[in-house]
């Protein structure tokens, strides 16, 4: 059994003459992030490997998770930005095995695309700093096809400010 994290990069800045790819996060993304993170943690959501877009906003994002999970093993997979339901594929095929939860940090339309597709459900919208966590019912993650997935939650950052 296989547990993928998917989460879509907390809010960022538009600052002038940036380029998307280097947008920063805002405080309140920052904020947001950590927040997250514990939270996951809190729930006693195990992460052995963090992969993210290179784009400031995902990759900052990231590192804000693994402040929180320091053992786990960090990297960034180009695919992830801008990415499509392919490369979500793509990069989860390219897992290695001795990870059993992963955590994948992506950006919006793609991030959610590909949660709808597998969770068998059209309601998703993947929020700043957003979470979608599947259990895949498989032993090596290149055997993931998303027939053997179960989205089993997601929260919002609106979600941990709730009583």
């Amino acid at each position: 059994m296989k547990k993928l994290i998917l989460v879509r990069h907390a809010k960022s800045d538009w600052p002038e003459g940036v380029e998307d790819f280097n947008r920063p996060l805002t405080e309140h993304g920052k904020s947001n992030a950590s927040a997250m993170a514990a939270h996951l943690k809190e729930k006693g959501i195990a992460i052995q490997a963090l992969i993210s877009s290179p784009a400031n906003r995902a990759y900052h994002t990231c590192l804000l998770f693994h402040e929180v999970y320091k053992k786990a093993q960090i990297s960034t997979y180009p695919p992830l930005y801008n990415a499509h339901e392919s490369d979500f594929m793509e990069t989860i095929h390219r897992i290695d095995d001795d990870y059993t939860n992963v955590a994948l940090f992506s950006h919006n339309n793609g991030i959610s695309n590909f949660t709808n597709l597998f969770s068998g459900k059209d309601i998703i919208s993947f929020p700043t700093c957003g979470v979608g966590g599947f259990e895949i019912d498989i032993d090596c993650w290149k055997d993931f096809n998303g027939d053997q997935c179960v989205l089993k939650y997601f929260y919002s950052p609106k979600d941990l400010h709730t009583p």
